[in-house]
């Protein structure tokens, strides 16, 4: 499925930074030069999460694996183009998929183990899914059962394929088939969700060529190198660990360690026992490695670098990862359009600088402008937001506009809000702001898109809003991001009550798990509040009550 445009096709061709060699050549290569090197490292407690024993895979076992499960898909009347939708949790198996389904010239669409049947049927619905691949319990829920009801509510959907099927499937023959099937490097990679400012999820396709530039921009920027040992701290249907993990290892092979959920002290282990050398962090739990009673016992002398994103990470932790073992950061911004920035030690080596400046890559006259092939055809503007007119002394604060040819051809099926994300140059509207600052640099300064980002999931202030409104003792109601130390942010809501009888937080809960949506959506606190806040056009005005909730947090 090639959605990109003829004419972007023929510019980044033409540039130089799109080609013809796919993600699965690539892995190939890896396999042809090393049959019998670990390659994949199941999560120690997968058995808890699925029922299932750890296991540890060579390249060569990887590749059979993938090959037979893409020949029983064939099997099962999955053809070229077909969207697979996967829901299953982080285990060697899901990273197999990405393979066996491109193989068989389907693509996947990956879906975190939290959403239930409201984010299910919207996929469903939007993609007009082949078949889903979903595990038969997880976490005490039944994931097979909610699966099945979307096989009688979407024609599209033919087959309910569970884990052990796909275990089965793995063992299967491999007849040399898969070498008809033609895949190209601008076909769709992956399929994955963005909850922004929309109270739905908005697909945002990638191709090969997508991700081989987002891969080459972590190699170029951020401390890894080919054939590193890396882990996944986040699920891997979450384009930040895909971008920045999964994608770097099928490029450069090594060896790729699993994990989730996310367990402090089983993270540590890992870290210690496979010998990682490079991972991406977000900085609540690089804050919590340092501050461990037992940090002094740990062994972390193999760890080379680590990438830390969602927040800009506070200068004492990265001068405590150089101080105790040596190890380099950097700083990572990105979204699930696939807009990225890094910040790494080549480019800006002043640690201090690092955690808030950002390369202000295609600024005419900078160091930035002819860095690297890929690089230079990325391209940063700042706008002021009311005027559109590019920003351009330092200091000044505007909306961050991002070209470039990792960036998604368009919202999958949404050519409204396409149209409104990006101009008419190709130039997208991150909703982030940004300073323009010293040294041919930017830096992240805000958000102007009403999201609440929860442990690195993006959710819509919108979805929670509207869910909320169909109470039957809530008049309005308003959600906003509060900070917490650990996740980063929660969801508070401010409730305007129907009449006398005022809800609860319980029952507000209990209502919207019972809507099907997704748990990480939920709210973990209520104000009761006698009218939301707006502005004379009627926009709620957030600011005002995440002020009023930072202020009740800090009495």
């Amino acid at each position: 499925m090639i959605l990109a445009s003829p004419q972007q096709i023929k510019e980044w061709t033409e540039k130089g930074v799109w080609g013809k060699k796919t993600l699965i050549d690539y892995f190939k290569e890896h396999v042809a030069k090393s049959p019998d090197m670990l390659c994949l490292v199941d999560p120690p407690n997968k058995e808890a999460l699925v029922g299932l024993k750890p296991e540890r895979l060579t390249f060569k076992e990887l590749d059979r694996a993938a090959d037979a499960t893409a020949e029983g898909l064939l099997a099962k009347g999955i053809k070229k183009d077909d969207i697979i939708m996967v829901q299953i949790p982080n285990c060697w198996e899901l990273a197999m998929l990405y393979l066996a389904i491109t193989r068989a010239g389907a693509l996947i669409s990956p879906m975190p183990m939290q959403w239930r049947q409201s984010e299910l049927e919207h996929i469903a619905k939007m993609t007009e899914a082949r078949a889903v691949i979903t595990v038969e319990v997880f976490n005490n829920f039944q994931h097979q059962e909610m699966a099945e009801k979307l096989k009688t509510k979407f024609p599209s959907v033919k087959d309910i394929i569970t884990l052990a099927e796909i275990r089965e499937m793995s063992k299967g023959p491999v007849t040399g088939k898969l070498d008809k099937i033609m895949i190209d490097a601008n076909d769709v990679f992956t399929l994955c969700w963005s909850s922004g400012t929309e109270a739905e999820p908005k697909g945002c396709p990638l191709s090969h060529n997508n991700w081989l530039c987002q891969g080459t921009f972590q190699y170029e920027t951020a401390p890894i190198k080919p054939g590193y040992n890396l882990i996944t701290a986040g699920p891997l249907g979450n384009m930040a660990s895909i971008g920045t993990v999964f994608i770097p290892w099928l490029m450069s092979g090594g060896k790729f360690a699993l994990h989730h959920p996310f367990d402090g002290p089983t993270f540590i282990m890992q870290l210690m026992t496979e010998e990682i050398e490079y991972t991406l962090l977000v900085p609540a739990v690089v804050n919590a490695l340092l501050k461990h009673p037992k940090v002094d016992q740990f062994n972390l002398s193999k760890m080379k670098a680590i990438t830390i994103g969602a927040a800009p990470p506070s200068l004492w932790s990265v001068q405590d990862l150089k101080r105790r073992w040596g190890i380099e950061f950097a700083n990572i911004w990105g979204q699930n359009e696939s807009t990225a920035n890094v910040a790494g030690p080549v480019d800006i080596p002043d640690l201090e600088m690092r955690i808030d400046h950002f390369p202000h890559y295609g600024k005419p006259g900078s160091k930035w402008v002819n860095i690297s092939p890929f690089r230079k055809n990325i391209h940063l503007k700042i706008l002021d937001p009311v005027t559109k007119k590019e920003l351009t002394e330092e200091g000044a604060v505007g909306e961050l506009w991002y070209r470039g040819p990792n960036v998604i051809p368009g919202y999958f099926k949404r050519p409204d809000l396409t149209k409104k994300a990006f101009n008419e140059e190709g130039f997208f509207n991150t909703g982030d702001l940004f300073q323009i600052k010293d040294n041919d640099c930017i830096g992240f300064f805000d958000r102007t898109k009403d999201i609440i980002i929860r442990g690195g999931f993006n959710i819509s202030a919108q979805e929670v809003e509207n869910m909320l409104l169909g109470h039957p003792k809530i008049l309005d109601a308003a959600a906003i991001a509060m900070p917490d130390e650990i996740l980063g942010e929660k969801i508070c809501v401010y409730v305007v009550p129907r009449g006398e009888e005022k809800p609860n937080l319980e029952e507000i809960r209990t209502f919207m798990k019972e809507k099907g949506i997704a748990a990480y959506k939920v709210p973990e606190r209520m104000e009761l509040i006698g009218a939301i806040p707006r502005n004379p056009v009627g926009k709620i005005l957030k600011n005002v009550l995440r002020d009023d909730i930072k202020k009740k947090l800090g009495s």
